[in-house]
């Protein structure tokens, strides 16, 4: 179950039904438009207000083999991330989405606000 900001434990069906509430919201902003950058804004503006207990929502864009900060709400975030290191290296290396439960807990986690 994921931990919310007080450190409970969220029930599973209703974050089901918060994730497939945001997913249709963001299906019909993105029949609004094709740019990436717009729908970037807008899903991490999106999660952001819809998931409060996330501290921090964006992308880091793939930019000539370097991960670069994309749109995002939260915190100042690292502008580049070191090569080969944290979560958003290991998504790209596998080359698909890496859930993580507690990002501290994960190897070489890319801390770039201190209270992240």
């Amino acid at each position: 179950m994921a931990d919310t900001k007080a450190g409970e434990r969220a029930d599973p069906a209703k974050l089901r039904g918060r994730y497939e509430r945001i997913a249709a919201q963001l299906a019909e902003l993105f029949a609004k438009v094709d740019d990436p950058t717009a729908r970037m804004a807008s899903a991490a503006a999106l999660l952001s207000a819809k998931m409060p207990h996330f501290f921090w929502t964006g992308f880091y864009r793939l930019v000539d083999g370097e991960l670069l900060v994309g749109p995002y709400q939260g915190s100042l975030a690292c502008m580049r991330l070191e090569r080969g290191k944290g979560v958003c290296w290991a998504a790209v290396n596998r080359a698909e989405p890496v859930l993580v439960p507690d990002v501290h807990a994960f190897e070489g986690h890319i801390a770039c606000d201190p209270r992240s």
